[in-house]
C-alpha cells in the first residue's frame, strides 16, 4: 500500500542536516559519546537508521511490519526533539 514511502522518507531523513544533529546530540546525551555536533555523515545516518531498523537495505522498512513500525517511532522521536529546539539555520558551534 505504502510503495516505497518508508524508504524514500528514509532517504530524505538521512541527508538532513538536522537529523544527522540529532544523532550527534542523541549519542552524547544517551551514551555519553564524545561526538561533536557535525559528525554523523549521510553515510553513517543511514546505516544508524538501517541497524535500528534491523535491516540491511532502507527498502526492506516497506515491506517489514516491525522496521516500519520502528521507523516511525524514529521519526516521531526527531519530529518532537526537533519542535523543542530553536530553529538554528545552518549555525555551527
Amino acid at each position: 500500500m505504502a510503495g516505497n514511502h518508508h524508504a524514500r522518507a528514509a532517504g530524505i531523513l538521512c541527508r538532513d542536516p538536522v537529523f544527522r544533529l540529532y544523532l550527534d546530540r542523541r549519542a552524547r546525551a544517551k551514551f555519553g559519546a564524545d561526538v561533536p555536533d557535525g559528525t554523523h555523515t549521510d553515510q553513517d545516518a543511514s546505516e544508524w537508521i538501517r541497524k535500528a531498523c534491523r535491516v540491511t537495505s532502507r527498502a526492506e522498512i516497506d515491506t517489514n511490519q516491525q522496521a516500519a513500525a520502528t521507523f516511525r517511532l524514529i521519526q516521531n522521536r526527531f519530529n518532537r526533539w526537533r519542535a523543542r529546539r530553536p530553529k538554528e539555520q545552518g549555525a555551527s558551534s
